[in-house]
Order: structure tokens, then sequence, then C-alpha cells
């Protein structure tokens, strides 16, 4: 009887025009951004931003949970940043391999765009890795500290596409291709490439790869032979990664606070704040989730496993990618 009432009550309401409450079993990337404390007590806000994983300005899909990509997440953080006359730094704390060289570029325009406008201090903290396109965005900080154990640098671009030709030939598979010009289909998994298509894309990604290094000298002001060594594209671990200038400072993640309050002149006991979408019990510095989906790996229901491939979708990338990579 009671369930009846309850239906019908719910009936009464769409009849009447009312629209159902929506509701949520768990909070998700469309609930907006709220700040946290992480620690501080002061006024002044350092306002932390994590970049974990791969750089892409493509939404991660999931089943039941919408996904903002990395760019529009960070972006975010930056607008509400800028709101807020009290942030008078940012620390971007990284651990990325890179992305591909248009995500990058794009957050290093928008990292650019921010500091000019609000002339907020900007201090990066290298954790794990902050190789090639994570190295890209930290270009505009003016203090850049890596942890003991960084692997950092593989300054540089590599040009991906998959090719599949041995095993069409194993299944006898053939695809026709009617084309306007004769490098209209270039790339194509299809076919072996031509030498001239080979030539055109070394040069595109040579082209890509003096842009890059271009802006590493332009920022850290690197010396000639410094320039000519990291434009192997090697990575480095932090210290020679400081002995060639792509760093200030080894150290941990409470110096890069330290510099940053006193890049700012902030007193010792200045907020450091996170935006997230959830809060968490015994929040602290080392927390990289935003929401908590983010620590939600249910196999059922995560259909991410195409991830790798979608590392491997043809493009130029700023990445160092030693083994396959996740796109979260």
């Amino acid at each position: 009887m009671r369930i009846c009432l309850i239906l019908v009550a719910i009936a009464g309401m769409f009849i009447s025009g009312c629209a159902a409450p929506k509701i949520k079993l768990f909070p998700d990337e469309t609930e907006p951004l709220r700040e946290f404390v992480l620690q501080g007590e002061k006024k002044d806000k350092i306002l932390m931003i994590p970049i974990k994983g791969i750089i892409s300005d493509e939404p991660r899909r999931r089943l039941l949970f919408p996904k903002p990509s990395m760019v529009q997440e960070v972006v975010s953080q930056l607008r509400l940043a800028e709101k807020d006359k009290n942030v008078r730094a940012v620390l971007f704390k990284i651990d990325s391999p890179g992305g591909s060289t248009t995500a990058s570029d794009i957050l290093y325009h928008e990292i650019m765009r921010f500091k000019e406008k609000t002339g907020v201090k900007i201090v990066v903290a290298m954790m794990n890795l902050a190789t090639s396109g994570a190295y890209f965005i930290s270009l505009p900080a003016d203090h850049i500290v890596a942890h003991p154990t960084t692997v950092t640098g593989s300054i540089g671009v590599i040009f991906l596409y998959p090719r599949i030709t041995g095993l069409m030939n194993k299944i006898g598979l053939e695809v026709e291709v009617n084309k306007s010009g004769k490098n209209k289909d270039m790339a194509s998994p299809f076919r072996e490439p031509t030498e001239e298509e080979r030539r055109i894309f070394q040069n595109i990604t040579e082209e890509l790869g003096v842009v890059f290094l271009n802006r590493v000298v332009t920022h850290r002001k690197l010396s000639k032979e410094n320039a000519n060594t990291i434009a192997t594209g090697r990575v480095y671990l932090a210290k020679e990664a400081l002995r060639l200038g792509l760093v200030d400072e080894i150290g941990y993640l409470n110096d890069a606070i330290k510099k940053a309050k006193m890049l700012a002149n902030l007193h010792e006991d200045a907020r450091v704040v996170v935006y997230r979408r959830t809060e968490y019990p015994d929040d602290n510095l080392y927390n990289t989730n935003i929401s908590s989906y983010d620590v939600q790996r249910v196999s059922l229901f995560d259909l991410n496993f195409a991830s790798p491939f979608q590392a491997m979708r043809t493009g130029f990338y700023y990445l160092w990618m030693p083994s396959g990579s996740r796109m979260d």
C-alpha cells in the first residue's frame, strides 16, 4: 500500500508539470569545483593543481560517469583562480610523460595567459615523471623543483601511426582507395609509406621539435652546448637536469610550497588550497583526485580498456613513451 502511494505521488508530480528531483548515487564530474584548504590559515592562498597522466584535450569516456579532458579540467581551475584575488601563487604538481602536441601547447598557452593576466607566481613540482609535453607546460614557471627521483627531459616530438599491412597480408585483406592527390592518404595504416611521405612526416616532426627546443632555450636561458645536449631527446634524472638548467632546484613538495610563498611574498601560514568536487577525510598534498570517481576502479563499469590503443592514435606527440601508456 505504501509503495502504491509513493508511485501515485511521483506520477502526480509529472502530471502537474513538476520536475522530479535529479538523484545522484555518486558525485561525478558534473558537480562544480569547490575550494578545500589543505594547510594554513592566513588570507592569501597558494592553489595546487595536479597534472597526472597523459596530456590530452579529449574527454575520457566512461559508462556511468562523464570524465572531462585534462585540458578542460586544468583550464577550469585556472579560470576559478582568476576570480580569486587571494590566490597569489599556483603550484603545478606534475606527474606525466607528456601528451599530444596540441593539448600540451594549449595548456602552455593557458598558463602563460593566466600568468600575464594575473601576475600570479607559478611554481612547478615534478614528481615521478615530467617529460616531453609535461616539461613543455612547465616552461612558464618562475621556479621548477624536481623530486630527487624525478625523470624529466625528452625534449622533442614523436609521430605515431599504426600499420596493419602485415596482418592484412596474412588474412588476405585489401583496401582500395580512390584519392584526389597522391598524398591524400598519407599515414594510411593499410599500406607502406613512400619515401616522399617519410620525408614529409620527418620534416613536420623536426619543425615541431625546433619549436619545442626554442621555447626551452628561451624560457630556461640555456647555453648553446646545453641546448645541443637536450636536443637529442633523451631523459634525465633530477641531478643531471639541474646541471643542464632544465630545473632550478632538487627538493620535495614542501620545498616547492616554501618557494611559492617566498616568490609571492606570502606569510609562512598562507593557505594551500585545491579545487575538488569531493571532500576527502584526512586530505593532504599528495591526493591527486578531484572527484570520488577518480578512485573508483570497478572493472565491470570501467570501459577504459582501450586506453593504450587510444594513446597510439595517429598524431604528433610531445611524449616519452617507453611502454604502453594509459590516457588517464
